[in-house]
């Protein structure tokens, strides 16, 4: 079995901040590849993002940011730009979230960047991409979720439309990042060239609104709020039991008759009220009353095993602590823990080439010497960028 990870030998320059960026660089650290983190003088604004916080680093920077090594550079001097070019000598990726026109701004755009280093894959995550009527405009999720549709989809007749209670479009615009460096990363292979790519938070954010996007494109009616429930599918809806909430989702007129017989009710299966789907939806509110006079007869964690065990799909409402210390989660190895970090370890579970924790999440600019002396500066030439500012030293300019 290989101890080194599906990317070890890939060199990322990780110009990011916030999220997004920062998301997609540790799925690729993870898995082995080398992630040099280049901060501004100020740092990573994440890193000021709590409490709580880790001495001065807040939990918000820490989940994000493992297996990297961090140096702080002066992008908008001359120095610090003449240490980026040399770093990208030899690096594959390059990642940056900065507004678009900016590396242009400073004479190191994509078309600068091409000529110098036709190998490098150039990664750019932005709001709403450099041209249209929003070109350049800054992007952050919760607005995108406004932007998209998505708080209009989200919530009950009675909350009102609603925002999403994770930052689902930054992340998911990490992970078409990381998805789009693979792939150029494999189409480099045969053509010898690197290229640039973007993904946008706006983009993502419209592709993310499945179903309500093919919805509309076959109806013309935008979403209702429907709380828990699924614009398509019924039951697929929280119900209350003897203790807890449980979640039942159920995707086909066999489940649902599966599932009728397996609550003692199998009736239900081929009452003409619920044995289609499209019947289902119709008579809604009969079946919710139907079910949950059942529910309530039960204890959440029993009925959830049981169903689960029968092949349907059921489970507790969880709060975060719970799943966390989920015998599951324990059994998988989902938890991850180094000196004082824990966090959760990758989803991508690769037979031969594991993902690992090999880096706590570093202080701000910790691998300076450590960096630079790999890319040929001398000890004297470091201390000389750092006493100009192209270079950071371990303290950051609030």
């Amino acid at each position: 079995m290989s101890s080194s990870g599906a990317m070890t030998g890939l060199r990322v320059i990780d110009l990011t901040r916030v999220l997004g960026g920062p998301y997609c660089t540790q799925i690729l650290a993870d898995h082995g590849a080398d992630v040099i983190k280049v901060e501004p003088p100020a740092g990573d604004e994440v890193r000021d993002w709590g409490p709580p916080f880790h001495e001065e680093d807040a939990a918000y920077f820490v989940g994000i940011n493992r297996n990297k090594r961090s140096i702080g550079l002066d992008l908008a001097s001359e120095g610090g730009r003449a240490v980026l070019l040399k770093m990208l000598e030899t690096a594959d990726v390059l990642i940056e979230n900065f507004k678009p026109g900016t590396l242009d701004k400073w004479g190191i755009g994509n078309d600068v960047l091409r000529a110098k280093f036709p190998k490098l894959v150039h990664c750019r995550i932005s709001g709403f991409g450099a041209d249209g009527p929003r070109g350049g405009n800054p992007g952050y999720d919760a607005i995108i979720q406004a932007m998209t549709g998505m708080i209009a989809a989200t919530g009950s007749p009675e909350s009102g439309p609603m925002r999403i209670g994770v930052p689902l479009v930054d992340i998911t615009t990490g992970l078409y990042a990381a998805i789009g460096i693979l792939m150029a990363l494999s189409e480099r292979q045969r053509s010898g060239l690197g290229q640039f790519l973007e993904t946008t938070l706006y983009e993502t954010g419209l592709a993310i609104m499945h179903p309500h996007t093919a919805n509309y494109f076959m109806h013309g009616k935008p979403p209702g709020l429907t709380g828990n429930e699924h614009p398509n599918l019924v039951p697929y809806a929280i119900f209350p039991t003897k203790t807890d909430d449980i979640f039942i989702g159920v995707g086909n007129d066999g489940t649902f008759r599966k599932l009728a017989k397996e609550i003692g009710k199998p009736e239900l299966g081929t009452d003409p009220r619920f044995a289609r789907n499209k019947d289902r939806i119709a008579n809604r509110d009969a079946l919710r009353a139907e079910l949950a006079a059942v529910f309530s007869q039960h204890e959440a964690e029993p009925l959830c095993n049981r169903l689960l065990a029968a092949g349907l799909p059921a489970g507790p409402v969880q709060k975060i602590d719970q799943a966390l210390t989920n015998p599951h989660t324990l059994h998988r190895g989902d938890i991850i823990t180094k000196d004082w970090y824990k966090g959760v370890a990758s989803p991508i579970r690769l037979e031969r080439t594991k993902p690992s924790l090999r880096r706590t999440p570093p202080k701000f600019s910790q691998h300076t010497a450590e960096v630079l002396g790999e890319f040929g500066f001398s000890e004297g030439e470091i201390d000389a960028m750092v006493a100009s500012g192209a270079v950071c030293g371990s303290e950051r300019k609030r």
